[in-house]
């Protein structure tokens, strides 16, 4: 049954999920803690400064005790250092981040969730759309050179992928800003707001314009390689027997192409398109530091910059979440395509 193997592969995706955010956990454990300590008695050093003015040096050193104390508990610094983690770890699966240190949202809060919350949509945005553009463009790129495998298109655009694929994604991202930003200034350099700020219907529109050289940027970076994948699982597909069969029985050839070929060669299309997408929502620190867009991968470069530990381990499990649930959304929609994957584990 197809809903036992999704539900196995759900599960599997949350054990792993909570395993890599307990190494995660372990890993930045000692950085948290000095954070939280020097966090603690900065508090305390203005707690002790506003209360104990009339105390002497014995009640003072008392209050300070019994501070330290409730603190530690409340921070649990005072369990033993699996049992830290594990509390850590479970805070981080249940999205509790606590406050940030340093870094606000635009309101002025200092939730983790709540500053992850302003940022997440600005990265799915400009990666989302870059994406749909990609692989529509992708696919029908490598459809086209399958159908005419070795031509001049297909040679061309072949060369064009291998040159393409070289390139580092900032060093392309700062050719274009240089070129379309500087020398002929057709769009903004970065960012995602115009200044001053727009309102009403003008306000979506100076999003789209942002937007429109960082996604052109992502397009031309990642088609190519989607159409060279495309082409080759087409082409593949094309001389399999049924398609030669269909072809004989007076198919048309679109039918062929679309009805037959595409079906079978869908679940590896589809494999490469969201491995494509989940690797630029999580390798984005870069390009968004390039763009000046205030996305993820951003906020992790902030928060580093800042020290700023509890957003940085919330952007973390955020984006790690966030990678899981492609990867298992993948496995469904493969065991959903292809019909030669055994489900529920039977033969």
């Amino acid at each position: 049954m197809y809903w036992k193997y999704a539900l196995k592969r759900i599960f599997y995706g949350l054990i792993i999920y909570v395993i890599l955010i307990f190494i995660f956990s372990a890993l930045f454990n000692t950085t948290v803690e000095q954070t939280a300590r020097t966090e603690i008695y900065e508090k305390m050093s203005s707690e002790l400064s506003r209360v104990t003015q009339n105390m002497s040096p014995e009640q003072v050193e008392a209050y300070r005790a019994q501070y330290l104390e409730r603190k530690f508990k409340e921070y649990n610094l005072d369990k033993p250092l699996f049992e830290r983690i594990i509390w850590r770890t479970y805070n981080s699966v249940t999205f509790q981040y606590g406050n940030s240190t340093k870094i606000k949202t635009s309101q002025g809060e200092k939730e983790v969730i709540k500053i992850i919350g302003e940022t997440i949509p600005k990265t799915l945005l400009l990666f989302l759309i870059a994406f749909g553009i990609e692989i529509i463009i992708g696919i029908l790129v490598g459809i086209k050179k399958a159908q005419k495998a070795g031509g001049m298109m297909d040679k061309i655009t072949s060369v064009a992928t291998m040159i393409v694929y070289g390139m580092p994604s900032w060093w392309l991202g700062m050719i274009l800003i240089m070129f379309f930003a500087y020398s002929i200034k057709l769009f903004p350099s970065g960012g995602v707001y115009s200044t001053p700020p727009m309102i009403g219907a003008m306000k979506i529109l100076d999003v789209a314009y942002h937007l429109i050289l960082p996604v052109f940027t992502l397009v031309i970076l990642n088609f190519w390689g989607t159409a060279f994948v495309t082409r080759n699982i087409v082409l593949g597909t094309l001389q399999e027997d049924f398609v030669m069969s269909a072809r004989a029985r007076g198919i048309p050839e679109k039918k062929v192409l679309f009805g037959h070929a595409m079906r079978t060669a869908a679940p590896p299309i589809i494999t490469i398109a969201v491995l494509t997408l989940l690797s630029s929502v999580s390798g984005s620190l870069l390009f968004e530091g390039i763009f000046s867009w205030p996305g993820m991968g951003n906020l992790y470069w902030t928060a580093i910059q800042m020290n700023d530990i509890p957003v940085l381990m919330g952007d973390l499990s955020v984006t790690t979440a966030i990678y899981m649930a492609g990867l298992v959304f993948l496995d469904l929609i493969y065991g959903f395509l292809d019909p030669r994957i055994k489900v529920g584990g039977k033969a």
